[in-house]
C-alpha cells in the first residue's frame, strides 16, 4: 500500500491536557481522507501535527511517530519551513493577505526565493487555473484580494497553497463559512486536485464527507474510534458510537 503519511501511537498534550490519545492512522497518496467527529474531539489538533503548526503553541508536547514519505517530521534535523511547503494548509475561514490577487498567489514562491517575473506569472496563472478561479479574476490580478467573495477568497487560498507545489493539502473545514454554491465549487475542486495531491479534510458535514472522500476516520474524545473506506464507515460502521454520530444521535 502506498502511504504518504503514517501516524503511530500519537499523543498530544497542551500543558496537562491530553488532547490526542494513542492515535494511529495511515493516509494513502492521491486520496481524500475525511476526519469526522464532534467539536473538540481532536480533529484540528491532529491535522496541525502533520505540518507542525502546533509547535507554535508554547505548551504543546507530543510523543509517537509522524512519518511523511517514511521520514520522521519531528526529527530535529527537519526544516519546518520546508515541511510546511510540502504540507500546505487551508483554514476554516478564508484568510487572504491584504495584498493583490497576484501577490497572494505569488507570496509563497517569493518567500522561497523565486524572483523571475516570467516564472511568477506562469505559476500564478497555473495555480489560479488549478483552483478554478482564473476566469473570474484574470482581469483583476492587481486588485485587492479582500474584494473577492468568500468562496473566491477560499479558492484563492487554495491557489496560494498549491503554488508552492505541496505533496499534501490539509483542509480544516474549508466550506464551513461558505454558501452552498461556493461549497459545491470547493468540493468539485477537491475532486480535481486529488489526482495530484494527497488531501485530508476535516468536516462536520456528513454529506460532504461521503461526497468527497474515499477514506474516513471518526474521532471522539481524542481517539480514533474507527477508520476505513468511507462507504463502509457510513453504511456499516463497526462501532455503535460511529453509528450514533453519523445518524445524528449526538455531536
Amino acid at each position: 500500500m502506498d502511504y504518504r503519511i503514517e501516524v503511530e501511537d500519537l499523543n498530544v498534550y497542551f500543558d496537562e491536557l491530553h488532547i490526542l490519545k494513542d492515535v494511529s492512522l495511515k493516509i494513502r497518496k492521491n486520496m481524500v481522507t475525511a476526519l469526522i467527529g464532534p467539536s473538540g474531539c481532536g480533529k484540528s489538533t491532529f491535522i496541525r501535527t502533520l505540518n507542525r503548526m502546533n509547535d507554535l503553541i508554547d505548551t504543546f508536547r507530543m510523543d509517537g511517530t509522524v512519518l511523511l514519505d517514511r521520514e520522521n517530521i519531528y526529527d530535529p534535523k527537519v526544516d519546518v519551513v520546508e515541511l510546511r511547503k510540502r504540507v500546505g494548509m487551508v483554514f476554516q475561514k478564508p484568510n487572504p493577505f491584504p495584498k493583490s490577487v497576484f501577490d497572494n498567489v505569488a507570496y509563497g514562491l517569493k518567500v522561497h526565493g523565486e524572483t523571475d517575473k516570467d516564472v511568477l506569472n506562469e505559476k500564478v496563472e497555473e495555480s489560479l487555473k488549478a483552483a478554478a478561479l482564473w476566469d473570474e479574476v484574470k482581469e483583476k490580478l492587481d486588485k485587492s484580494a479582500m474584494g473577492l467573495s468568500g468562496g473566491q477568497q477560499q479558492r484563492l487560498c487554495i491557489a496560494r497553497t498549491i503554488a508552492v507545489e505541496p505533496e499534501v493539502i490539509l483542509m480544516d473545514e474549508p466550506c464551513s463559512a461558505l454558501d452552498p454554491i461556493s461549497t459545491t465549487k470547493i468540493e468539485d475542486l477537491i475532486h480535481r486536485l486529488k489526482k495530484d495531491y494527497t488531501i485530508i479534510i476535516v468536516t462536520h458535514n456528513m454529506q460532504q464527507a461521503t461526497r468527497v472522500s474515499k477514506h474516513t476516520a471518526f474521532f471522539l474524545h481524542g481517539e480514533i474510534i474507527e477508520s476505513g473506506p468511507t462507504d463502509r464507515i457510513f453504511i456499516e460502521p463497526c462501532d455503535k458510537r460511529t453509528e450514533d454520530y453519523i445518524t445524528g444521535r449526538f455531536g
